[in-house]
């Protein structure tokens, strides 16, 4: 409505105005129109009365001209005629009716250049004056029209055609209108089709657009790949569904990890079901949600065959069942040479530096070989095509990509290493460094956290591997396949998977006050780990005591939750560190503790992802110390749970977050002052600036969500596959 007025009155104004100056045009086209007419009927007149005249001034009697002005009285009933009048040859007397103005006289025939028609003004209105000759002596009659009817027809004329430009602006302003409006309806409804670019029918489409639409569609398709993991996308589950449907055709999409995403648990007759405490599974759930696909790993949980099909799968999550989790089985020989041996004594602490000693034996070789072998095969069973999708997780399976190739060459692998990769002369410890970059080059797209975990596997393979490197395009040519080494910095879901169900952050506060026996207005720490070397737990321990030593008056209020999920425990360098853990919290809390007051609560047990989030919401500040970690989700966790922008952030430089969360306070956690200066802050932190932090570390995640993660290895994966249908030259023979 407010368009159309915005249209409508300026037009009815801009007409308005040309009315105004056309009107005077008007007027005088009219007058001269009715000037001719009077003049055409004066001569009209003086023809009829023309013999009449004549005889009376041959007689020149006086009865003669008593008829002559009775003839004229006759005369000039007509409304039009107002008087005659005769004036005979040599200026004769004047032979008039009644009503003759006195001002009009006779003439001498040497004044005939005065008896041109004209219009006099009088009193009574304007009055058109003409003069016809009769006979042959000079005489002639005066004729004098009354022309205030031609006043009143103008007025007339006037009134109508403004009138009518008045309802031709309304006439024309509402037709514009209704045309504007249905073809604007039709062209949103083409612009729609055109943006609407994968949906194949268009004959909705009005037909004059249809060709437009084809041509901007094939554009998009062609464009598309280089525009959509821009940052004003924002990447949520259903936009990685439009990427796998759009981009890559609706493949089928395989994951392969060693830790499977859901456990199922004998326990009191009963099955329960767990969520293991394990970074990869937190990223990688809920993209496996998203996609629908296959998920194959090793199933660990006591009740796992209980509830698995012949085809050794079972439908998740439980809750809501929306892909396979195919599950495969190990022996304890293999479990314990493939996963305890090689992959977490062997290149755990290789990739890790973390000053543990690698540990290699050629028996753990052998089981890691034959247990990467049984996972290829299970990924192989599961392909329903020969080119599906497969994702490759972590150090447990680098042999598995070139497994899968020599069964599937078509098929599109992405393996993503999730933890650091070191340096050429720390990797070169491996004594099967070779066939290891071997097995991880079967891979089309190879991912890590950093570039320069990217720069450091490069390296590592310029070292050992005959290949060709181009620096630029950041790929590696080998035995005749190329493999595109990409950083993906992990991330996780947003928003946090059953935020809303979680108590406020007073309530959550309470909670976790009421099962750790702490007061109520403690500052509350919180860590939450795997009980792994690697994640500077003791650093941490000491850096509370360092401060408790330094500020007496935290004493009594300063409590640190440490959640530690047990973690291969069959190796005894695990074993011999959770003992360590667990005597350095129970020194911490003799030293500085009391019967009602322990500075350090230590949890050794698994918690639920719904627990560690209620831990993150009651807490103060989150301290993340990682000696050396790939990206560490923890701390991007706990970002995620604070909707109340309130709690800092502590993260250790050593932890690939720490890259992209600028804004928490980043520390050394080998610097035990530090660390413990770093608490403080974080305790005495103001609130808006607080706030200020945690807003902008949320935009972060909220914006770099995991969702984006996969998307973007899967559109590198999407154009490495249209890119491979071009890849044959076109002149072989030259």
């Amino acid at each position: 409505m407010r368009l159309s007025l915005r249209f409508i009155l300026p037009l009815i104004l801009t007409l308005s105005f040309v009315a105004y100056f056309t009107v005077p045009l008007i007027d005088k086209l009219t007058l001269k129109w009715f000037s001719r007419d009077l003049e055409i009927r004066s001569s009209l007149v003086a023809n009829t009365l023309s013999e009449a005249v004549l005889s009376t001034e041959i007689q020149n009697s006086a009865q003669q001209k008593l008829r002559l002005k009775d003839l004229f009285s006759r005369a000039t009933q007509d409304e039009r005629l107002f008087a005659i009048a005769y004036c005979g040859a040599n200026n004769s007397e004047m032979i008039a009716s009644p009503q003759m103005p006195t001002t009009i006289r006779c003439v001498t025939l040497v004044q005939t250049s005065e008896l041109r028609p004209k219009i006099l003004e009088f009193a009574s209105g304007p009055l058109h004056v003409s003069y016809a000759l009769i006979g042959s002596q000079g005489s002639y009659l005066i004729l004098v029209h009354d022309m205030s009817f031609v006043q009143r027809r103008t007025a007339d004329t006037k009134n109508y055609v403004f009138l009518f430009f008045i309802l031709l602006a309304l006439v024309i302003s509402v037709l514009t209108v209704l045309i504007a409006q249905l073809s604007w309806l039709g062209w949103i409804k083409g612009i729609r089709s055109m943006l609407t670019i994968h949906r194949p029918d268009i004959r909705n489409v009005a037909p004059e657009l249809r060709p437009i639409v084809r041509e901007i569609r094939t554009l998009f398709r062609d464009r598309e790949h280089f525009s959509r993991d821009e940052a004003q996308i924002s990447w949520s589950a259903q936009t990685l569904r439009d990427v796998l449907k759009n981009d890559l055709a609706g493949e089928e999409v395989i994951i392969v990890s060693n830790r499977e995403p859901y456990i199922h648990m004998h326990h009191d007759n009963k099955i329960e079901i767990q969520s293991p405490a394990s970074g990869l599974v937190t990223a990688l759930e809920p993209v496996m949600r998203a996609c629908s696909g296959t998920w194959v790993a090793h199933g660990s949980g006591t009740a796992d065959a209980d509830v698995v099909d012949s085809s050794q799968i079972v439908q998740v999550p439980p809750e809501n069942p929306s892909y396979n989790l195919k599950r495969v089985w190990l022996t304890k020989e293999e479990e314990l040479g493939y996963y305890y041996g090689f992959s977490n004594e062997g290149l755990w602490p290789l990739c890790h530096i973390a000053h543990t000693r690698p540990i290699f034996r050629s028996d753990d070789w052998k089981c890691y070989l034959a247990v990467n072998e049984k996972f290829a095969n299970a990924v192989i069973e599961e392909c329903k095509t020969e080119d599906p999708v497969i994702l490759v997780q972590d150090y447990h399976l680098a042999m598995v990509p070139r497994l899968i190739k020599e069964k599937l060459p078509n098929a599109t692998v992405i393996t993503f290493w999730h933890i650091p990769w070191p340096n050429p002369e720390a990797f070169g410890i491996c004594p099967w460094r070779e066939r290891i970059l071997d097995g991880l080059l079967g891979s089309d797209i190879l991912g890590f956290h950093t570039r320069f975990h990217c720069n450091n596997f490069t390296d590592t393979v310029d070292r050992f591997l005959e290949s060709r490197i181009d620096r630029d395009t950041s790929t590696i040519s080998y035995n005749g396949s190329k493999t595109a080494v990409r950083n993906y910095p992990i991330s996780i879901e947003w928003p946090l998977k059953d935020l809303n169900k979680q108590p406020t952050i007073p309530l959550c506060r309470l909670q976790v006050c009421q099962d750790n026996q702490l007061p109520f207005d403690a500052k509350i720490g919180i860590g939450v780990d795997r009980l792994d070397y690697t994640k500077g737990i003791l650093e941490r321990f000491y850096a509370v005591e360092r401060l408790l030593e330094i500020d007496s008056t935290l004493l009594g209020k300063l409590c640190f939750v440490q959640i530690g999920a047990p973690s291969r425990s069959s190796i005894a360098e695990y074993q011999n560190f959770e003992n360590i853990v667990r005597k350095e919290a129970a020194r911490i809390n003799q030293k500085f503790g009391s019967k009602t007051y322990k500075p350090i609560t230590l949890r050794v047990r698994h918690h639920q992802p719904f627990e560690v989030t209620t831990y993150f919401r009651a807490a103060d500040f989150c301290f993340v110390s990682s000696l050396h970690d790939g990206m560490n989700l923890v701390a991007k966790e706990f970002i995620a749970a604070r909707d109340d922008n309130n709690g800092v952030l502590i993260l250790s430089q050593f932890a690939g977050a720490a890259k992209e969360l600028v804004e928490s306070i980043v520390v050394n956690p080998y610097n035990i002052d530090q660390c413990a200066e770093a608490i403080r802050l974080a305790l005495v932190m103001p609130v808006p600036e607080q706030v200020a932090r945690m807003k902008s570390m949320r935009f972060y995640i909220q914006e770099y969500n995991v969702f984006r993660w996969a998307g973007r290895m899967l559109l590198d994966a999407a154009r490495m596959r249209k890119r491979g249908k071009f890849s044959n030259p076109l002149f072989p023979s030259l």
